[in-house]
């Protein structure tokens, strides 16, 4: 996740000890008499995708535990001196040392406008805990599992990816991005690269990588927007692979009116979320 909306109520003013997190190297946790909910972390290193996106790296405390899927949330001083918090997905394994964040920059934004001050060495706040639904164990048994994200929704996907369990799980893995325009398709080189990874090589999976550039032409194969590509069938050739309630399970992440129009044809062909214990065929990220 990667919206900036209004900030949340609950935040407060950054005390000393983020100068403390930085010049350790780690994870400090706050203790004013009662253990807080959150630990500062030092930023390792970033990159920039375009002048709008870019994905960095923090340091991770020891406690933290999520779920592939999963989103953490952060915290950065606004310029009234509070602390400004927003979810993002993570990034990383469960199992890397450190933890990472795709973002996009909104325009004057109450988050973005200190996440683009921030510099290798600098410190920031994250939730103890970690939240989402957007995880493969809400998903029932299936042999195909389409992962279908716009922008910055790519982001929950690319550590479910990096999971060993969910190249042992399915047969197929199917990864469709859309964006504008090429610069966009982040981590593009990490995904094609993922089926030698040491830890993914002994899965059963085979990785399908489907880019979507929409308004460069020839960038890409595929250049409509993907309720369109999944509605007349050419997602479906594209991939090799049928996107049917008998063995597909899809996971979407991306713009409101992507995930709207897909949710609507996917149920007219059968495939239902979870619900009351019962696993379901697709699941989706509230993305804002």
């Amino acid at each position: 996740m990667d919206y900036d909306p209004e900030p949340d109520p609950r935040g407060c003013a950054v005390p000393s000890a983020a100068a403390g997190a930085q010049a350790s190297g780690g994870s400090v946790d706050r203790n004013d008499g009662e253990q807080e909910k959150w630990t500062y972390e030092r930023v390792l290193s970033l990159r920039s995708w375009t002048p709008r996106q870019l994905s960095f790296r923090t340091t991770r405390s020891p406690s933290f535990r999520f779920t592939p899927g999963h989103y953490a949330r952060l915290g950065l001083t606004g310029p009234d001196g509070n602390v400004v918090w927003r979810p993002y997905s993570v990034v990383s394994a469960a199992y890397d040392e450190y933890l990472e964040f795709l973002a996009i920059l909104v325009p004057e934004g109450a988050f973005s406008t200190g996440l683009e001050k921030l510099r290798v060495g600098d410190a920031l706040q994250v939730d103890k805990a970690s939240y989402g639904f957007l995880t493969v164990d809400h998903l029932a048994p299936g042999r195909d599992l389409w992962l279908i994200a716009s922008g910055t929704g790519l982001g929950p996907f690319l550590s479910i990816l990096r999971d060993p369990a969910v190249w042992q799980r399915f047969e197929r893995l199917v990864v469709v991005h859309s964006v504008r325009q090429a610069a966009e398709l982040a981590y593009r080189d990490e995904i094609a690269a993922l089926p030698q990874h040491p830890l993914l090589a002994e899965g059963r999976a085979e990785l399908v990588y489907l880019p979507v550039v929409t308004r460069e032409p020839g960038a890409t194969v595929l250049t409509a927007r993907i309720p369109q590509l999944a509605s007349d069938g050419r997602l479906e050739a594209a991939a090799g692979v049928p996107l049917d309630v008998a063995t597909a399970r899809v996971m979407v992440c991306g713009n409101p009116e992507m995930a709207q129009a897909m949710r609507q044809l996917l149920r007219e062909r059968g495939f239902a979320t979870g619900r009351r214990g019962i696993l379901g065929q697709m699941a989706f990220e509230n993305y804002w």
